[in-house]
């Protein structure tokens, strides 16, 4: 039976809603079904005064959406997927993974300064330990500020002084039009991204064949194996948004070659390794790396890092 109304959960933020319209308009191609878009408010986006680390809950983006596609009352939940927790609730699964945006992490500060070139003790902006933790690594003389919000709060936060540069994704910073504010790109050998980075995700219930088979159609192969690979990574390691862990797959034809680090907190150990394998096997190339890194020390970083929170 064709759905003649199709309705898209998603989060309320600009960037969210930019990603929810952006599905929406792609799959006009392959439905007469009207679209509709509901907002759905998440832990995350309600809880604006703690770190992230301190929140210490998987899933503080989606968890409330997941629940609504669960009980029917969206058709499809649209994600970023670096908010995508490894393990999805019963009956849910990621149906499609669109084609990916800049994957990197960049630098926006108020002089238009590299990374590299920023004033001694410079205060920087960002919410994510991943990124701390690398800033640190390269720059131990930088000072790291906490800070939350959506994008247009976190740049009127830089704005109004709070701090003088901030790291942020490419793909958010691309997709709203802004990449006239950005200083530089940084290198992923500087600042490895975070797992599913620049990737938009399209979640369903898993019995639900005529969805399947539409959002489908959206599903970018690369980008699929890419993401499957890095989540393969983070699940081994049994990382979170409370840990810093990156990840990046980069596919050449049938080839998957992955990087991963593990960091601790200060930035003064980082494990980094890489593993090449066939596109077919992205989970086991994840699952590989993984224990690669667990061989180097990984997981001596990660029990430090969970007993000291």
């Amino acid at each position: 039976m064709i759905k003649k109304e199709i309705t898209i959960g998603t989060r309320g933020s600009r960037l969210a809603l930019w990603q929810a319209n952006f599905v929406a308009e792609s799959l006009r191609h392959f439905t007469d079904a009207e679209i509709l878009i509901k907002k759905i408010k998440t832990q995350g986006d309600k809880i604006l005064d703690s770190p992230l680390a301190k929140i210490g809950d998987k899933g503080l983006f989606v968890k409330e959406i997941e629940l609504a596609l669960s009980e029917k009352e969206v058709d499809l939940a649209v994600h970023s997927m670096k908010d995508v927790p490894t393990e999805l609730p019963p009956g849910l699964i990621i149906a499609s993974i669109m084609k990916r945006e800049d994957p990197k992490d960049v630098l926006i500060s108020k002089g238009r300064e590299h990374l590299s070139n920023l004033p001694k003790g410079v205060r920087v902006g960002t919410s994510s330990l991943r990124r701390k933790a690398q800033l640190l690594n390269f720059r131990p003389d930088l000072t790291i500020v906490d800070v939350r919000g959506n994008l247009d709060t976190r740049l009127k936060k830089m704005d109004s002084g709070d701090f003088e540069a901030m790291v942020l994704a490419a793909a958010g910073i691309d997709r709203m039009g802004w990449s006239d504010k950005i200083s530089e790109r940084i290198p992923t050998e500087t600042i490895l991204p975070a797992v599913g980075q620049g990737a938009i995700g399209i979640e369903i219930r898993e019995d639900d064949e005529i969805m399947g088979k539409l959002v489908g159609e959206l599903n970018h192969l690369p980008t699929y194996h890419a993401v499957i690979a890095e989540r393969a990574l983070l699940k081994r390691l049994e990382g979170g948004c409370q840990i810093p862990i990156g990840s990046l797959g980069i596919v050449d034809g049938n080839s998957l070659k992955l990087t991963g680090i593990v960091a601790s907190l200060d930035g003064k150990r980082l494990i980094r390794d890489s593993v090449s394998g066939n596109l077919s096997q992205a989970e086991n190339t994840g699952i590989k790396l993984a224990e690669n890194l667990v061989d180097s020390g990984a997981d001596e970083i990660l029990k430090e890092i969970r007993e000291s929170g």
